[in-house]
Order: C-alpha cells, then structure tokens, then sequence
C-alpha cells in the first residue's frame, strides 16, 4: 500500500501520486493495463450504478488501472479529493456540462473560451433545452445580473484562450455558490503548477491533458479534478453512459509527462517571460497579452492568482493584413516554431486568430463583449505557446518572420 502524498511536495507528487511498484514483479515504473475486461473473484452487479467504492476493476469503459493511477496523480496535483479522466478535454468539458444541466437549467458561460466549448454551449446545449448566457467575467457585475433561479452552472477560464484573460477565481465562486450554482473552470492555460481552483472554491477543475500536463503532443485526453461525490456522478453518467473513455496507452504517456510538469513550467514561465519582454521592444508589435507582464491589464490579478505565469502568450502586429502577410511567411521561414495549432509542448507553437474570422465562427460576440474582445486582441493575434527551447533561438526566427 502506497503511502499518501497529500502532505508531500508538488515535485513529489507529480512523480509519485498514484504510483506504486508493481505487487508481482516489484516493477519500479507504472504498467500499461489494456486489458478491456477483468476476472472478478466476488460476485458483482452487470450496471456501473453497482458499483461501490471498494468494488474492484471489471469492464474498461468503467475503469482502469492504468487510468486510475493517472486521476490519482491529477487529483494530489489539483489538491482535489478525486479527478476523472476522458478521451479528449471537449468530452472532459461536455461530461460536466451534461451531468450537471437539464431541460430547463440555465448556465453562464465566459463569452470567450476554447472554441469547442464556445460552439457546444451556443449551438448544442440549446437544443436541449438548457439555457445559455455569455458573460465576461472580468465583469463581475454582468455575472451577477445573468444569475437566475434556475441557473445551475458557471463556467469560466483562466487565463482565457486565446486573450490570456485572467478571470478571479475566488469573487464568481461566491457570486455562484450564493445564488445555488455550481463553478467549472477550464484552467488548461495555468495548468495545476501555475493555478489550483479548487482552493478558490472551484467545484470542477477541468483540462485538456493533451497540454501542459501531457506536455508532449502526442497523446489527447481531458479530466475533471473535483469531490469524490461528484467524481462518481461523472463517472457513472459520463464515462460509462456516454462513453468517452481515456485509452489506458494515453494515460500512461500524459502521466509520464505530468511527472515533469513542476519543472517543464518553471521552464515554460522563464522563457516566456524573456520572450514577451523581447516581443514588446520589436517595432512591428503593437500589443503584447502575457499574464507576467507588469503591461498586462490583469497583472495584479495574475500575480495573486498563479504561482506560475505559465508559457502561453498572444501579440498583435497590426493590421489583420499584416497578420496575413506574417503568418504566410511564418508556414515557410519559421525553423524552430511550428506554424500549428494546440499548446503546451514542449515544441513552440504559433498560430495566427483573426478576429474576424472568430467572431464569424467560435465567438460571434456583439456590442459590449465584441468591443472588450477587441480592446485586447485588435483585428486579431498570433498565439504562442512557448516551448523548451532555448530562448535566442526562439526570439532568432520570431524576428526573422516578423521583419
């Protein structure tokens, strides 16, 4: 039995939590279970609702070995009693939205999020007959006004993708727990190192592990660190009724690279901080979006919040012309960032997000909510994800394509 890690250190824990040596061969490193089904020694219920917290491994939509080691790892990163892991962060986002909301209920969404949150809430959860209303949550004003009887859910992001908004974790947490609701957050951008809702009174703490706690681009999941209540509530209904399960293989990889997660960020922070310094002196620049920035208009906020002003960043360069014109010779010159979609590898990434274009697509914001999206991110940015590499050379091809 393996001792609790609860009081250890956050380097411990990424390494240790949910890892024990195996009882058979006292192998040191965590084994890969693919088993799809499991020998049972007891007699057990056929339904997942029979299931108990002591009941062993029967079916792999269920659970898995291999999986559980790497929920108890987020959930001791989290400081969370429990945590849930998916195939993908969008089946992590769409089990709290669907096991938490009915016909009927209401929910308050940031206005800006991950784009597949931001087109699931405004063109899938109506359908249902749930409703949704968008807010910005720097405005906690507009949060409280949107707040109904029958609002169940308030889901927010910090730092917000792509603006790098930091919304106060602790202030709409009580504006919701006062008014009956229960808090999601997606807090990918932080990661646990930088940022741990739960100690805001966050009750959903959720990720695409296919970032920074994965941290290596090559294995796609999602979880969902929260109470040992609510974890069985999303296990029984989503992971087992709607069936995204998180291949054993990924689990294996992500929790493989969440050993490295304190260090890799403390990696990510430093050369992004000496990027975005760099970024704001360049004369084809005109706005620099990074939390570690005094020039961040949420820096205060950032500063009490985060541990860690994680690697993520977006920058303006003018006009959405220009942005054009840069990110075409971005897919051709650019020799160590990748010209790609996705964050938090430990290779750079770039991509260019025109506003127009998000606002036709993702977002389609209007009047106050357009005008505060546009107060940051102008006719459009480039978001980067700073990687591991060594900061001169990635400050050498950001001038090379910016001219």
């Amino acid at each position: 039995m393996a001792k609790s890690n609860a009081h250890r250190g956050v380097m411990t824990q990424a390494v240790h939590a949910g890892e024990r040596p195996d009882p058979t061969t006292g192998a040191s490193a965590p084994a890969i279970n693919m088993s799809s089904t499991f020998v049972v020694e007891d007699l057990a219920g056929f339904s997942a609702n029979d299931l108990g917290e002591e009941s062993g491994y029967l079916y792999g939509r269920w659970a898995n070995p291999t999986v559980t080691m790497l929920e108890e790892k987020i959930a001791a990163l989290e400081g969370t009693e429990a945590c849930c892991c998916f195939g993908s962060g969008m089946a992590a986002a769409t089990a709290i939205f669907l096991s938490e909301l009915s016909s009927g209920d209401h929910a308050i969404v940031s206005d800006v999020s991950y784009a597949g949150v931001a087109e699931l809430v405004r063109d899938t959860l109506p359908r249902f007959g749930i409703e949704v209303d968008l807010v910005n949550m720097t405005d906690l004003s507009a949060l409280e006004a949107a707040l109904k009887p029958n609002t169940r859910l308030v889901h927010v992001e910090t730092p917000v993708n792509p603006l790098t908004r930091i919304t106060d974790l602790a202030a709409v947490a009580k504006l919701a727990h006062d008014a009956g609701a229960r808090v999601s957050c997606d807090s990918t951008f932080a990661s646990p190192i930088a940022t741990r809702p739960a100690d805001y009174g966050v009750d959903y703490v959720m990720h695409s592990i296919t970032k920074y706690i994965g941290g290596h681009g090559d294995a796609i999941g999602g979880c969902v660190a929260t109470t040992k209540a609510l974890a069985k509530q999303l296990n029984v209904e989503a992971t087992v009724h709607y069936g995204g399960v998180l291949s054993p293989f990924n689990a294996w990889l992500i929790a493989r690279g969440a050993a490295t997660l304190p260090i890799r960020m403390r990696a990510h922070e430093e050369t992004a901080l000496t990027v975005a310094h760099w970024l704001e002196g360049h004369p084809k620049v005109g706005k620099v979006l990074y939390p570690g920035l005094t020039s961040h208009p949420q820096h205060e906020l950032a500063t009490r919040q985060m541990n860690n002003f994680s690697g993520m960043m977006s920058f303006q360069v003018g006009s959405e012309a220009d942005g054009e014109r840069i990110a075409e010779r971005m897919t051709t010159d650019l020799e160590v960032i990748h010209y790609a979609v996705s964050l938090g590898h430990h290779r750079s990434l770039i991509f260019w997000m025109p506003t127009a274009g998000l606002m036709d697509s993702s977002f389609k914001l209007t009047g106050a909510n357009l005008a505060a999206y546009r107060s940051m991110a102008g006719d459009g940015i480039f978001r980067l994800s700073v990687g591991l590499e060594d900061p001169e050379d990635l400050i050498a091809d950001l001038d090379r394509v910016l001219g």
